[in-house]
Formats: structure tokens, sequence, C-alpha cells
């Protein structure tokens, strides 16, 4: 089941005053965890937990299923 995000995560993080040296820096975020995001790969449930109340959001609001062909 491959998963896509919808948004830019880091930017909307950014927007809500989270940068990424805030993030690192208040162990918010590991950096391993940051560099997913950048390269747009999948994270943890616990780490999609996390950026739904950062965000206040749903998961929905960040990952969509994309149907392959």
């Amino acid at each position: 089941m491959p998963l896509q995000y919808k948004i830019d995560v880091l930017a909307a993080l950014k927007e809500k005053g989270f940068s990424t040296y805030r993030l690192r820096k208040e162990k918010i975020l590991g950096e391993r965890v940051i560099q997913q995001l950048r390269e747009h790969e999948p994270v943890s449930w616990e780490v999609l937990g996390r950026l739904c109340s950062l965000l206040d959001c749903d998961v929905g609001d960040l990952i969509t299923n994309v149907q392959e062909p």
C-alpha cells in the first residue's frame, strides 16, 4: 500500500513555529526523521501521531493512499 504525503510536512511545521533546528534542539524529532520527511520517505505511526499533535490535524490530512495502476 503506497502512501504519499499530501503536504510538505516540514514547511507546515515551520509555519507553526517549529524550525528543523528547534525540532532537533528540543528533541521533538530526531535528525533521521527530519531527513525522512525531507526525502518524502515513510515514518512510523508514532512519528505520524506526534506530527498530528504538533500540526493539530489528523493522519488523513498528512498522508494519502496512492493507487497503483
